[in-house]
């Protein structure tokens, strides 16, 4: 009888990349990375208020090239004005990062944005606890590094 060979495990995010590019397709997007990276593209303060839904393309006719796709985003209601000011900057990112002038203009739908909840960043240490663990640091000479690793491990108490 013959032993069964290893096992070789295979990350999720490959076995499931066929199906979320196939969903990222219908919706139009070439890449899913601007989904994905949106943050990065637009920008912290733009990201914050808006999500990329889908890029429209228009039917192309022979002999002419393709024309720019139409970026639809979701905005947040009160953002939506700010966003459409906005609207040259988050062209030229998008642009930027497909590398070619891939989108010609914005459509902004205003609905809440369908994202999670993102965690809460860890608060400072209180100053006390920080205090009590520098006081058992005396061996470290540098200041700096001792003021360091009193954070660190007034953070570490905590949790």
């Amino acid at each position: 009888m013959s032993k069964p060979g290893p096992i070789s495990a295979k990350p999720l995010s490959v076995l499931l990349s066929d199906v979320f590019s196939d969903a990222y397709a219908k919706q139009g997007f070439a890449a899913r990375e601007l989904v994905t990276r949106w943050a990065d593209i637009a920008g912290p303060d733009i990201a914050a208020h808006s999500e990329p839904l889908k890029m429209q393309w228009p039917r192309p006719v022979e002999g002419q090239p393709q024309e720019p796709a139409t970026l639809v985003l979701r905005v947040e209601g009160p953002m939506a004005l700010e966003i459409q000011h906005s609207s040259d900057v988050i062209l030229q990112r998008v642009n930027r990062f497909f590398g070619w002038n891939a989108v010609g203009r914005l459509a902004l739908r205003q609905a809440p944005l369908s994202r999670r909840n993102r965690p809460a960043l860890p608060r400072a240490p209180d100053p006390k606890s920080v205090a009590d663990v520098a006081e058992t640091l005396s061996a470290v000479e540098d200041e700096e590094l001792r003021a360091a690793l009193a954070r660190l491990g007034a953070a570490i108490k905590r949790n």
